[in-house]
This record gives C-alpha cells, structure tokens and sequence, in this order.
C-alpha cells in the first residue's frame, strides 16, 4: 500500500511540471500529427491528465482527457471502449446552452443538389512505374477532376485528382522513388482526393480502364514514359538494412503440462502456436535476424523464465504467440486476430484474455506482485511495444487476406499478460485466432495458413525496425 502512494506522489509531481492547460494544448496539437509518434505521446499526455483528474477530483479535466484518450486511441488502433463508456455516464459539466442558430431561407432558384457518392475505392497498388486503383464499380469521365497547382509558400508542384467516390481503405501516404509526397484520402463525404507533391516538375498521365484509374508519375530521376509502355529502366539504390544483427526471442505460449486452450476437433493451443513459432524463426533467420526460442520441443516453461532468457540474451524484440479461445455458446461467431501490449487494461475482454493465459502459473503473479507490475507500466517500452502490435497487426492481416478470406481484424489491445511483465524491450503478445471457431481453426493446424501468419509477422517486425 504504501508504495502505491509513493508511486502516485511521484507521478503527481512529474506531471505539475506542466499545468493542465500546457499539456492539453500540447496533446491537442499532438494527436492532429500525422506522425505516429506524436500521436502516442498525445495518447499519453492525456492518460496522464486522466490520471490527474481522478487524484483532484476535478470532472473538467477528466472529461476533456477521456475526449482525448478516445480520439488519440482511435487513430492508434487502440481499444478505448471503457473510456467511451466512462465519458458517456458523466454528467455535462456547464449548464450553459448554446443559442439556437438563426435559419437561413434557401434560395429557390439555382438550387445546387448534393449527389451521395456511389463508387468505392477498394484497393491501391504499384505496377511497374503506374499507380493503379481499383473500384467497385465502373469509372465514368465526370467522375474525375484532374489540376495541377503552385504553393510559392512552399515550393512544391502539386499535381490533385479530385475522384467523386469514397474509400474502402484508411488514408495513405503512398512512397516512389523521385517523388517527394504522394497522399490519398477522403477530402469530403463526395470526394476521394489524391496529391502528388514534388519540389521540381513531375510527368503525370492517367487514363480509365474499366473499374480502374491507371496512374503514370515520372519524377525528374527516370526518362518519361507513356502510361502503355512497362517501367523505365534504371538501376535502384541498395537500401541500407537497419535490421541487420537484431536478436529477438520468439516465445510459444504454454507447453508440456499446459496445453493451453483445447479448442475445435481438441486441436491444442500448445501444438499450434509452436509449429508457427517454428515458421517465423525460419522466415527471421533467413532475413539476418539472431533467433532464439524460448521453448522449441514440447516442455513447459514459467511464465518468468520466459522474458529472463530474452533479458539474458539481450533481445531488441519479444514476440509471444499464442491462440484465442472462448467457451462453446459463442465458439462459432468470435474469430479473428488480436495483437497485445503490456498495461493495466480495463477492457473486459482484454482481462478475460489475460486471465485465461496467466493461469498456467501463478505463483509468477505473487512472484511480481502489484507495485512491481505498476512500475513496470511506467517504463517507455509500453509505448515502443504499441507501435510494434500496430505494425505486426497490418502486416499479418495484410499477409493473410491474399490468400484467404475473411480474416478478421480484432484489433490492437492493451492487457495485464504477465508473461510480459519484466522484459526489459518492446514485448508482444500475438493472438492468432481463436482456435475454438470451426473455420479459424482449421486454419491455424494449415501449414499454408501458418506460412502465410510468419511472414505476415515477420514483415511487421522488418517494418518496425524500418519506422523506429
């Protein structure tokens, strides 16, 4: 108990460096970022605001912080549900009312109809030197507004299609070689806006072709080519690997004595998750990667002699795999992939998750105990081990859906895993579907499915490393 409140004393004091008004304003214009950084530290100023609330009692503050932890874990892929919750039961904090907007009449001549958009980007993809993106349906000539423009504030060329359509997909910042910026996303409920920004002229050309819109961007570096003709010929730089000597620890979940969940067909968790552990090792290796596996037979291992290995071997990454499972009434609706970090989750469905993966051991919990576990939270690898669940959920989702269907996306979680719990880097818990559904878990004992989940994770972790 009293290191509880010497932990509270010293956040306390950490945070009144900076008044509320400072930290809120900072947050604000933090999590308007487009840097994924900025939105974490956003994130966690306002965590800490909340935090603050409750120890002053002050109803204010704590509405505009739980308004900020919901908009920041939104763009973060993070579950804010309970903060959703949490902000709705509050009482309005003013009275005040807002005077009622004064109507203006319409004009009844040359009245301009707004036209719901109807076509769906479902796609984008290079080819060659062309940008292609697909719709679901086919392109008509007025739906495309094509115009270039000069920021002499800048200077930049900017080259703007203006598509009457709407996205299937999340905003892009898409990358080409010779070309400074090339953004798309939905500029109103109508319009679908891609910008092409250079510092010198850049050769466009685009034409229709069915449901796609073929796309031909030069930069001043390659010879110009027709938008029919296949890619110019030059000789690419070698990018420089900033993942070369990494070490990372792959941990399968449960093991020997524990065979984890017993899910569809008595397939076990145990099984499972180490044959794709087994994959990704193979996949990292390859890449240059240093590999070491906390278990690679089936034997059991403590939750805590799991990350001591990865703090012994000094490991940049460790990645737990394990397998979801929920009891026989909701066996066949619950599916999908979830990625865990470390943090004292209030999400229901991330303790029922923790729960179930803590019980094989806990004589580990009494072992850390709860003071060791808060200290633990405060650590900047929470916020590194967020970026890597938000990389490794994309790239495995992205992975899988090429070659089956209906994979679903369960999202980025927080949770209280203990096997995480003194790891001394970024820690990861991976759920990689819940082998009680009937078709997730005939996937997960496929040796394709499996090949597939490793080198989706394994791009996840290249693209961590070439992010941080």
């Amino acid at each position: 108990m009293f290191r509880s409140l010497v932990f509270l004393l010293l956040l306390a004091i950490s945070l009144s460096a900076l008044s509320d008004t400072a930290i809120l304003k900072r947050a604000k214009t933090l999590v308007n970022s487009s840097s994924k950084s900025n939105q974490f530290r956003a994130y966690n100023d306002y965590k800490n605001l909340y935090l603050r609330s409750l120890m002053h009692e002050d109803s204010a503050l704590r509405r505009s912080a739980l308004v900020g932890i919901i908009k920041s874990g939104n763009k973060l892929h993070i579950d804010v549900s309970q903060y959703a919750k949490e902000l709705a039961s509050l009482k309005k904090v003013s009275s005040y009312k807002a005077p009622k907007p004064k109507k203006i009449k319409k004009p009844k001549s040359n009245k301009k109809l707004t036209v719901k958009s109807t076509h769906k980007l479902k796609s984008i993809r290079w080819k060659d030197n062309r940008l292609l993106l697909y719709f679901d349906k086919k392109l008509r000539n007025n739906q495309i507004n094509y115009f270039t423009s000069y920021d002499k504030k800048t200077k930049r060329y900017k080259y703007i299609f203006d598509i009457h359509a709407s996205m299937l997909i999340r905003s892009q910042n898409l990358r080409k070689d010779g070309i400074d910026s090339i953004k798309i996303a939905q500029h109103n409920t109508n319009t679908l806006r891609l910008v092409v920004s250079n510092r010198s002229k850049v050769s466009v050309r685009f034409k229709k072709e069915d449901r796609k819109l073929v796309i031909n961007i030069v930069g001043k570096k390659y010879k110009k080519t027709s938008v029919y003709t296949s890619q110019p010929k030059y000789k690419p730089k070698t990018p420089k690997r900033v993942d070369r000597d990494k070490i990372i620890v792959i941990d399968a979940g449960h093991g020997g004595k524990d065979p984890g969940a017993i899910g569809y067909k008595k397939y076990r968790e145990k099984v499972v998750v180490l044959q794709i552990a087994q994959e990704l090792k193979k996949v990292l290796k390859s890449r240059g990667y240093k590999i070491y596996m906390t278990r690679d037979s089936d034997k059991f291992i403590r939750l805590r002699n799991r990350t001591r290995l990865a703090n012994r071997k000094k490991a940049d990454l460790f990645i737990s795999i394990h397998a979801n499972a929920v009891g026989k009434k909701s066996a066949k609706k619950v599916h999908g992939l979830e990625c865990y970090f470390l943090d004292k989750s209030r999400s229901a469905r991330a303790k029922r998750v923790a729960a179930s993966e803590n019980k094989a051991d806990l004589k580990e919990m009494d072992f850390y105990g709860k003071e060791s576990f808060l200290n633990t939270l405060n650590s900047h690898n929470i916020i590194a081990a967020n970026k890597l669940a938000i990389d490794l959920q994309r790239a495995t989702l992205s992975s899988l859906k090429k070659n089956f269907k209906g994979v679903k996306d369960a999202g980025v979680r927080q949770g209280p895993f203990w096997v995480l719990v003194g790891a001394q880097m970024p820690a990861v818990l991976v759920e990689v579907g819940f082998i009680t559904h009937p078709r997730e878990a005939r996937r997960l004992v496929n040796r394709k499915y499996q090949k597939s989940m490793a080198l989706g994770l394994a791009n996840g972790i290249k693209r961590y490393f070439l992010n941080n």
